[in-house]
């Protein structure tokens, strides 16, 4: 699936799940997202959670993403980004 069609497709499901768990200002973001047309088998997400949400919410947040989408993902919040890539990360990410 192109990123496009998900974003277009299933924005608001992604939307929907990520409010459910304290998720926030959700990004799909790869190292090499802005040079490829189609997503590999997995999708990686960097989001902002609500801070009385935990690790719980996260792995809901995951679980249910990865049913939505039929892939591997990953949840990242900010906070959670290595220091060595965290600002090409932030300044790459899409929007979702």
């Amino acid at each position: 699936m192109k990123i496009d069609e998900l974003l277009h497709e299933k924005r608001e499901k992604i939307l929907q799940i990520a409010q459910k768990h304290g998720a926030y200002n959700v990004r799909i973001f790869d190292l090499g997202v802005q040079d490829k047309p189609q997503l590999d088998e997995e999708v990686d997400f960097l989001v902002n959670l609500e801070p009385e949400r935990s690790l719980l919410d996260q792995g809901g947040l995951l679980m249910e993403l990865r049913d939505l989408l039929g892939c591997e993902v990953y949840v990242f919040t900010e906070a959670g980004l290595q220091e060595d890539y965290r600002d090409r990360v932030l300044k790459e990410a899409i929007p979702v």
